[in-house]
This record gives structure tokens, C-alpha cells and sequence, in this order.
């Protein structure tokens, strides 16, 4: 094909699906063959059902989100193009690349062959329409603005909260008295720092997948092995750790400065060390395996 066919055939998918998808034939002729004066970002993936790749589609989702965003902007041009192989619809195209793992995003660029920064790294960044497109700006010097639908379960959620708040206010407004109760302040003010300590911020941001699956071997991994990631699951599990280890602490405080009869601030106390023994041995045994060739264990770590 000579390249204004190319650029033509491609501006025709464009205007009926942002997302081109894409076989083996459609990959080598349109992709990989010259001549080319355009990028094209391709998603690797494996979205049918019985792949059972959770965070194909939700990647999927953010891609699909980038793409309209392009291809609706002002700035739209033949400059760039999206398209996606699934592993179904291309399996010879993941073998040519010698490509074992979904989802994966490769920028094609314009001349030449893709280098080392052509290919997103998703465990790091996370897989959001916002960090997709900084990469994509990197790359190939195009800038896109991410438009998201909108999303009204966020102010919902919010105007039920404050409406139940409200509620409870206005049937306890003979006694306040519950306003001023320390332990319920402190226990909320304890999920908030556990919430916080434990990454959601960073989820928030990132956007990480919740999990990883092999699509080879199908095994699970819910612990990112490089301390400059982590999954969704995986702070999931340090929040429960980090709850744990809270837990013994307050147990430990009670059984110091309770007025129960020393029975039962033995069985607190022998349960407070446990606790916080057992939780703290397995919170350092994710930290050993995040930072390789860390050299203190304790005990199960």
C-alpha cells in the first residue's frame, strides 16, 4: 500500500471507532511495513472472557477513554492513531514480538523501529488515560487532554453520606453528647491514617491494576515485585497487616491500664504481643520482597 492509501484506510476506522482493531494481516500492513509518517499506539490484550484478564479490560477502558479524547479534540490529526491486537484475533502478531504478557502498550513510531521508551511501562505508572497520555507526549510530542464521561457516583455517594450524617444529627439533636465521644473520633481518625499509610492515595493517582495475572501459567500475583509499584490487592493487604498490628498495640495499652481483674489483661496481653509478633513478621516479609537484598527477618518474614 502506498502511504496516502495507508493514512486514508486509517482515517475511515478512526471516524467509526477511535480504536482500530486489529489482526495479524491489518498489524503487518498498516504498522510494521513502511512507509509510515504517522505513530500508531497499539494495545496488546487479551479481552475475551475466558482469558479471565481483569485488567485487560479495565485498561481497555482507560484506552478507550484516551482515544475518544483524541479523536474528538480540536487538535485531532493523522499525526497518531490507536489500535489494539487481542491475543485471539492476533496470536501470531504477540509471537512475532516475542510478547508473553497482557495488557502492553507500544508506541510505533513514525520512522524506525521502536526503542527501549516505546513500550509503556504499566507496572510503574499504572495504566490511567492521564498517565497514558504523558507517556504519549514523551514519545511522539503530541498532547492530548484526557475528557473523562461524567461520573456522578462520586457526588452521590457524597450527598448520601452527608444526608445520613444529617439524620442521625437531627434525631439525636436532644443529646450531642455522642459528638464528643473520643473513641468514636479516634477510631475514625485510625481508618483514615490506615487508609492513607497503606497507598490508597497512590491507587488514586496511579491507577495501578488490582492485580497480575500470568496468561501463561494463570498465577495471581498480588504483591508488585519492584518497590516503585504496587497493586490495588497489595495495599489491601498492608492495610489489613497495618490493622493488625494496631490492634495488638491497643490490646497491650488495655491490658497495662484496664481495672479488669488480671485474668483477662493476661489473655489481652498474650494476645496484643500475638497479634502484633504475627502481623509485623509478615508486613516485613512483603517489604524484603519489594527491596531485594534487605537483610533483617523477623521471625515468618
Amino acid at each position: 500500500m502506498v502511504l496516502s492509501e495507508k493514512v486514508s484506510q486509517l482515517m475511515e476506522w478512526t471516524s467509526k471507532r477511535p480504536v482500530i482493531r486489529m489482526n495479524g494481516d491489518k498489524f503487518r500492513r498498516l504498522v510494521k511495513a513502511p512507509p509510515r509518517n504517522y505513530s500508531v499506539i497499539v494495545m496488546f490484550t487479551a479481552l475475551q472472557l475466558h482469558r479471565q484478564c481483569v485488567v485487560c479490560k479495565q485498561a481497555d477502558e482507560e484506552f478507550q477513554i484516551l482515544a475518544n479524547s483524541w479523536r474528538y479534540s480540536s487538535a485531532f490529526t493523522n499525526r497518531i492513531f490507536f489500535a489494539m491486537v487481542d491475543f485471539d484475533e492476533g496470536s501470531d502478531v504477540f509471537q512475532m514480538l516475542n510478547m508473553n504478557s497482557a495488557p502492553t502498550f507500544i508506541n510505533f513510531p513514525a520512522k524506525g523501529k521502536p526503542k527501549r521508551g516505546d513500550t509503556y511501562e504499566l507496572q510503574v505508572r499504572g495504566f490511567s488515560a492521564e498517565q497514558i497520555a504523558r507517556w504519549i507526549a514523551d514519545r511522539t510530542d503530541v498532547n492530548i487532554r484526557v475528557i473523562r464521561p461524567p461520573n456522578y457516583a462520586g457526588p452521590l455517594m457524597l450527598g448520601l453520606l452527608l444526608a445520613v450524617i444529617g439524620g442521625l444529627v437531627y434525631l439525636r439533636r436532644s443529646n450531642m453528647e455522642f459528638l464528643f465521644n473520643k473513641t468514636g473520633w479516634a477510631f475514625a481518625a485510625l481508618c483514615f491514617v490506615l487508609a492513607m499509610t497503606s497507598g490508597q492515595m497512590w491507587n488514586h493517582i496511579r491507577g495501578p491494576p488490582y492485580a497480575h495475572k500470568n496468561p501463561h501459567t494463570g498465577h495471581v500475583n498480588y504483591i508488585h515485585g519492584s518497590s516503585q509499584a504496587q497493586f490495588v490487592a497489595e495495599t489491601h493487604i498492608v492495610l489489613l497487616f497495618n490493622g493488625g498490628v494496631t490492634l495488638g498495640m491497643v490490646l497491650l495499652c488495655e491490658a497495662a491500664t484496664s481495672d479488669m481483674d488480671i485474668g483477662k489483661r493476661k489473655i489481652m496481653c498474650v494476645a496484643g504481643i500475638g497479634l502484633v509478633i504475627l502481623f509485623f513478621s509478615w508486613m516485613l516479609s512483603i517489604f524484603r520482597s519489594k527491596y531485594h537484598g534487605y537483610p533483617y527477618s523477623f521471625l515468618m518474614s
